[in-house]
């Protein structure tokens, strides 16, 4: 009877055994956990490509639709409130001792339960990460376009379509670099070309100088377009600091010992990564408000007509940016879709599964990008639907539920400012978005 119960325990022990083992081997070649040698720098510019996005030249625009007192408050807030919630999440990311949450959802795991949490965080983020890579496919088409019409005006004018295409093609290789590290030389590249083309915005508004007849009142004739901008207004902004998505899968790329958690050198990076975004931000958005006033276009560079060569270069700053910053976006739900099939699905983790599921997801954005091409409304409404809550309040909830502060301390009062501001902005900025997106797709052709 003993030697039975041994062979069991044995049989047991190897089953776990192997059972770990093949988990280890997935989490070898899952995108995330793969590669965990990243240096504090990565962060930064890792963290650089995914929160300055090429919303950044809305914000001029966004400007106009806030008025000075209002759009300094609101840009100014936006940078503290997610700076904040930014160290939270990276402080959450080993809060338990030996166990690192290498992915959003497993924060939201343990602080909300298994199941909740999965329900809670999974269809925000995948709407945050897919809803950027589809607008960044309309982004990097939209600068190709406007790159081929500065350079060349009498060619024959090429469809929208055709550039986002074109802008995709270049996805449909990139997209099979398997992991964090092996993308941080596109990210560098996009972090640099984003302080560039910021610099070119702001530099060049300021040479044009103040615009004669200049107006900084509101533009809207009726007050309920005012308001309605208002609100919209507070979602390019919301959109303008989304890079909270992807930072626990960034902070997973770290390594990490109980001497010196991975916490230091990724707050370093996001530290310098804040202090790019706001030599990137504030110039733009008050430069470019400043010179134009409410007759901005809402992007600031169609306003800066001159010099060609330097709008050119531009706009093909911003393809390159909006590359890096695709592939960032794109890498988790990348992770996710793996996760589910090797480990739900039980499909063998292989590069033809990986090539398959990468090359349908980018078709995927291509086409959504395709077929609804209107921008500025889109970024509005998805703006406070998923943006707010991951960047804005999620974490703050996350920390209220696990480290349970003292009411009315520091630390409670803070997390409700932040939630209270960001539901506001939940609930306010989609009602504009969804105005835009409408009076848009009135005079709108699909595939036109």
């Amino acid at each position: 009877m003993a030697t039975q119960t041994t062979v069991e325990n044995n049989y047991l022990k190897n089953a776990t055994e192997e059972e770990l083992q093949r988990q280890k081997a997935i989490d070898d070649w899952l995108p995330i956990t793969s590669s965990r040698n990243a240096k504090w720098w990565y962060s930064a510019f890792h963290n650089v490509t995914a929160m300055v996005g090429a919303g950044v030249l809305s914000l001029p625009y966004a400007m106009s639709e806030l008025g000075w007192g209002p759009g300094v408050t609101v840009l100014v807030l936006s940078w503290i409130i997610t700076l904040y919630t930014l160290w939270q999440m990276v402080e959450m990311h080993e809060m338990v001792p030996g166990k690192r949450f290498d992915r959003y959802h497993e924060l939201g795991q343990y602080a909300f339960g298994e199941k909740l949490g999965l329900y809670i965080v999974v269809p925000q983020q995948l709407v945050v990460e897919i809803g950027v890579n589809i607008v960044y496919m309309v982004t990097g088409g939209k600068s190709l376009q406007k790159f081929h019409d500065t350079v060349c005006d009498n060619c024959k004018k090429i469809k929208l379509t055709f550039f986002i295409m074109i802008f995709a093609s270049v996805h449909f290789v990139l997209s099979h670099l398997p992991n964090f590290n092996s993308i941080s030389g596109v990210s560098l590249a996009a972090a640099v070309m984003s302080l560039s083309y910021s610099t070119i915005a702001w530099a060049a508004s300021a040479h044009k100088g103040v615009q004669e007849d200049v107006q900084y009142g509101y533009k809207a004739k009726s007050t309920s377009g005012t308001v309605f901008n208002f609100f919209s207004a507070l979602g390019d902004v919301a959109f303008a600091y989304a890079g909270h998505n992807v930072v626990l899968e960034i902070q997973a790329t770290i390594p990490s010992t109980p001497e010196k958690p991975s916490k230091g050198p990724m707050w370093k990076g996001v530290v310098v990564a804040y202090i790019v975004v706001a030599l990137c931000y504030f110039p733009v958005a008050l430069i470019g408000y400043w010179m134009f006033g409410n007759g901005v276009q809402d992007n600031i560079l169609i306003s800066l007509e001159k010099p060609k060569w330097l709008i050119a270069m531009a706009n093909m700053f911003v393809v390159i940016h909006v590359i890096g910053s695709y592939q960032i976006y794109a890498m988790p739900v990348f992770d996710m879709i793996e996760t589910v099939l090797v480990k739900k699905l039980n499909f063998n983790p292989s590069r033809v599964l990986r090539f398959v599921v990468r090359n349908l997801y980018v078709a995927f954005t291509m086409v959504v990008a395709i077929t609804f091409p209107f921008f500025g409304g889109l970024l509005g409404f998805f703006g406070g639907f998923a943006f707010a809550p991951t960047t804005y309040f999620l974490p703050c909830v996350m920390w209220l539920a696990i480290y349970k502060p003292k009411r009315f301390s520091l630390s409670w009062c803070t997390n409700w400012i932040c939630i209270v501001l960001g539901l506001m902005l939940m609930i306010l900025s989609p009602i504009g978005g969804l105005r835009t997106i409408i009076i848009d797709a009135k005079n709108y052709k699909f595939y036109s």
